[in-house]
Parts: C-alpha cells; sequence; structure tokens
C-alpha cells in the first residue's frame, strides 16, 4: 500500500452527523450516517489530514441549494450525482432546511476530531454552495452538496468509499504556463468530481518556470519570461495548501534524462553536447549521464525540491529519451565500455535512472515513473510505482508490470489533450483497468488511474472544456462500482446534470448535447 501517498493511519468509519434544527414551521432533525467500511481495495490506509479518501474526496462536500419561502430547501436523490456512490438509498420523506439553523456535526464515531483543519475548512467553503445567498459557515461534503435543489424533496443515505486509491489529473505547466489562479480553480473541479492528486508536470523542453532559489538560473534563463511565467516557491506553498484543504494531494515531476532542453538554459555542463562529423554540433540532447557534475546537481536539485513539496512521492518522468545524441557523443560511448555497457543504451538509461531513484531515496522520496522506464530497466527490484501511458495494448503493459510485482497506475485511456467532439465521453468511461487475466494479488498492484492534459494544444483560455465534463468520466471510472457504472446510456443524464453543477460553481464545462440546465449557472 502506499501509506505515504495515501495515507497511513485505518479506519474503522467516518460518520457524520447532519442535525436539521427547527424549520419555519416544523422542528425536524435528521442523522445522516456515512461509513466507510475497512478492507475495500484501496481504502485501508487513509491519512486524517489528506481527506479527499476520507471525507472531502472519499465520499462527500457540502449541500448545493436555492432558497424556497422563508429561506427553506429541501433535500433530494437528484440525478447529477456523480461519482456514483457506492450505495445510495432514497425516500420521499421531507425534511425542510434553514440556513439559520443548519449544521454539521462531528460523530461520536467519527476517526476526525473536532478542530480537523481540512474540515472546518471545507464547512466554510461548501455552505455558500448549500445557501448562495447567505454567509454563515458549516461542514459539508462534496455527494451531500450534489443532493439539494429547489422545488424537490426527499431523503438520502449514502455509503461510500472509493474503487481506487489514486484518482489523478495531470496538468502541464512548461508547454503553456497556467496562471496560479487557473491552477487553483482545477483543483475546486478536481474536489468536485473526487479526484484526490494533482499530478503537476511543472518543467519539460518548452520552459522551466519553476523558481529554484538553489540554482536561480533555471528559471530566470529556461521560463518563458523570468518575472511573469515562473512559479515561486510562495506560489508552490499556496497551490499544496488549496489543494491539502480539498484532499489533494500534489506530486511533482521533475522529468529527465529527456525532456530537460530548457534545463540546459540555466545550468551548462548538464546536457549532452550532440556531434556530427566527429565534431560538436552546437545542439544538445538529454541530461549527460556520463558526468559526476549530473549527478551532484541532481542531488542538490531534489533535496531543495523535496523540502519544497512535502508529499513523501515524485514523479521521475524517464520517458522518451532521444538516443541519437548521446550515440554521436565520444565521451559518452567512453563512458558506456568503462561501465561494461557495450553499445546497449538501454543500460545506460538505467544506470541514469538508477542514480536519480536512489538520490530521491536518500530524500525519503518514493519515485514514480513512466513505463519506458520498466521497459528498458532489468533491475526492476528498484522501481516502485510504474505509469503506463502508451497506446496499444495498455492492459498488456499493465499485466506485465504488475506481474513483476511493481505498483501500476493507469494513464493511457485518458489522454484528453487532442482536440475532440465533448461526446466522445463515452470512451473514457467504458475503460475497465483490472480487465487484464492476473491473480487477484496482482490486480491489487493497479492502484488507480490519472486523466493526462499535456498542454501543446492548452492554455488558461480552454483548459476547463477541454478538461471537463470528459475528465469526469474517467473519475467515476476510478471511484464507482464497476458493475453499477458499466452502461453510458445510464450514465448519460446524470453527467448532463453534474455539468450543469460543475457550471453553476463556475467550471467552464463543454457541453454533451443538445439541452439546457434547469439551474442556469452563474459567474461562467
Amino acid at each position: 500500500m502506499l501509506k505515504d501517498l495515501f495515507g497511513s493511519q485505518n479506519l474503522e468509519a467516518v460518520v457524520l452527523l447532519l442535525f436539521l434544527a427547527r424549520t419555519v414551521a416544523t422542528s425536524t432533525s435528521l442523522a445522516a450516517l456515512v461509513s466507510l467500511p475497512t478492507g475495500h481495495h484501496g481504502i485501508d490506509q487513509l491519512h486524517l489530514s489528506e481527506l479527499q479518501g476520507v471525507v472531502l474526496g472519499l465520499l462527500f462536500g457540502a449541500v448545493l441549494a436555492t432558497f424556497l419561502l422563508f429561506v427553506v430547501v429541501f433535500i433530494v436523490i437528484s440525478l447529477g450525482v456523480w461519482p456514483l456512490p457506492q450505495a445510495i438509498t432514497s425516500s420521499t420523506e421531507r425534511y425542510p432546511l434553514t440556513p439559520q439553523a443548519f449544521c454539521f456535526s462531528y460523530g461520536r464515531r467519527s476517526a476526525a476530531r473536532p478542530g480537523c483543519s481540512v474540515l472546518d475548512a471545507a464547512s466554510e467553503r461548501y455552505f455558500s454552495l448549500i445557501f448562495p445567498d447567505y454567509t454563515y459557515g458549516s461542514t459539508g461534503l462534496e455527494t451531500f452538496s450534489q443532493l439539494v435543489y429547489q422545488d424537490d424533496f426527499g431523503s438520502t443515505k449514502i455509503e461510500d468509499f472509493p474503487r481506487f486509491q489514486f484518482r489523478g489529473i495531470l496538468l502541464d505547466t512548461s508547454r503553456h504556463y497556467l496562471p496560479v489562479k487557473t491552477i487553483l480553480k482545477s483543483l475546486d473541479a478536481m474536489a468536485y468530481n473526487k479526484f484526490n492528486v494533482f499530478h503537476w508536470h511543472i518543467v519539460d523542453d518548452p520552459s522551466f518556470p519553476y523558481q529554484s532559489h538553489t540554482f536561480p538560473d533555471l528559471s530566470s534563463k529556461g521560463a518563458f519570461h523570468p518575472m511573469t511565467h515562473i512559479y515561486t516557491q510562495s506560489d508552490v506553498r499556496r497551490v499544496i495548501s488549496y489543494a491539502r484543504l480539498r484532499g489533494i494531494r500534489v506530486l511533482p515531476e521533475f522529468d529527465s534524462p529527456g525532456h530537460t532542453k530548457s534545463w540546459g538554459k540555466g545550468q551548462s555542463d548538464l546536457l549532452t553536447p550532440c556531434y556530427k562529423g566527429g565534431i560538436p554540433s552546437g545542439t544538445f540532447g538529454p541530461v549527460n549521464p556520463a558526468l559526476p557534475s549530473t549527478y551532484q546537481f541532481m542531488e542538490r536539485l531534489f533535496k531543495e525540491v523535496s523540502a519544497v513539496f512535502p508529499d513523501s512521492y515524485i514523479h521521475l518522468g524517464g520517458d522518451e529519451v532521444d538516443l541519437s545524441c548521446w550515440r554521436s557523443n565520444p565521451y559518452v560511448r567512453a563512458f558506456m565500455q568503462k561501465m561494461g555497457f557495450g553499445v546497449d543504451f538501454a543500460k545506460l538509461e538505467a544506470f541514469y535512472m538508477e542514480k536519480v531513484v536512489n538520490i530521491t531515496s536518500f530524500f525519503n522520496k518514493t519515485s514514480i515513473v513512466w513505463q519506458d522506464v520498466f521497459d528498458y530497466h532489468e533491475r526492476r527490484s528498484s522501481l516502485s510505482v510504474v505509469e503506463v501511458w502508451k497506446e496499444g495494448c495498455y492492459l498488456c503493459e499493465v499485466r506485465r508490470v504488475a506481474k513483476a510485482g511493481l505498483r501500476v497506475i493507469l494513464a493511457s485511456p485518458w489522454y484528453l489533450d487532442q482536440p475532440g467532439p465533448t461526446h466522445n465521453w463515452a470512451r473514457y468511461y467504458t475503460v475497465w483497468p483490472l480487465a487484464f487475466k492476473g491473480t487477484e494479488e496482482q490486480k491489487s498492484l493497479v492502484i488507480g488511474g490519472e486523466v493526462c492534459m499535456w498542454g501543446e494544444y492548452v492554455d488558461a483560455t480552454n483548459l476547463a472544456p477541454r478538461l471537463w465534463p470528459r475528465a469526469s468520466a474517467a473519475a467515476e471510472r476510478l471511484w464507482s462500482n464497476e458493475k453499477q457504472t458499466s452502461s453510458v446510456d445510464k450514465a448519460f443524464p446524470r453527467l448532463q446534470d453534474f455539468r450543469c453543477i460543475l457550471l453553476r460553481r463556475g467550471i467552464q464545462a463543454e457541453p454533451l448535447y443538445v439541452g439546457h440546465c434547469k439551474h442556469e449557472y452563474h459567474s461562467v
């Protein structure tokens, strides 16, 4: 289990008691018990301070409402509940609410105790969604927020837990810089969809926007603009704090040895000089794996990164390494002969990655790598988590990784950055991550999946509509019971309704088809 990344404390149950006090003409109380059974896949190790998997993202949210006479609203089961809870039952029993008397309380059997910062912050954040025209604070949870609408009424009991413990969104801030406010807005949308990992692909070939204190030239020379297109460490802390209060982990990626052209602008002798006709061509390739200074640089950089990003996991990339420059360089070839690699450049790649993995391990970080590293790595025991991203028979690769005893994150079917009609959400919904031949133990190593939004054609102007609601399809696949959510036809009206909820909350989600939203949105 990913004890550090996804929690270390067993939870017997998380209980939330919702008390509805006296309304205009009637005194009514409701205890909404939400239990979290242990022993479910990926649920036996959860951390109280990161409550996407416990309270916020693990199932609930506040209650979205509007006012009737005397500011009274009614709880109902809505078509738009998304992702679908593991179990949900409803009745026509009516419970009117008034904001003056509405509150959530910590249950006596709850593992979360009073003073939990995530829950207390959620109370204030969600109250404005419950009662848009009333200012007060109260704790609430995501699924509940989708169960309240004006004009309808009823009572609902929910039992919920995520199917997979890793439910991620990758945003690429190197190919196009994304302002911090755009990232924060994306974190809101992630919480609404119960994603719990923000995979921050923060640097790459085009630009190096991360502002390093140890190596300031990396951003001053490698960013698109050294002042306006960077993320200061204060910015990073703001993103991490904002994400934490929404139950979301921030997983940074510093991809190497490839995808590092921007690195070389601010760090001389880091990249490999390419040769042509026996002389330097003036171009550069991947990180130079033959120089001791390379690993000294990586050690200092990752020491800083490990302090700035507190999560115990880090993504080291390792994909798409262009070997032609290494082949052309006589010093790299000589190093390979010295190390006994011959002309096997896969061994050179593996040597480099193992050195970087060991560096990050020294700083108590567990590495995640792209599947390329697994494919060429002979000593796979040094690897921990492999992310499968390539097209083709991706479940074949999942099976190979799981058979090797390594944990797997599936991304291949959820690349959303290419333009496409919104109605193709179904292709992201009809994904079956465990549909490969293997033992139950091997299938348990598939810890989840990730939606990838690469930045070649995406910036702040079109990020949200390209991401939502298609990413919502992956969200339900990673959260909900597969047998209950196998029908596209049954899912369509719920997703349509949920898209309207996203619009009401200011998320610019594209339409699925012809229609309208019953409750029109604001601030979009």
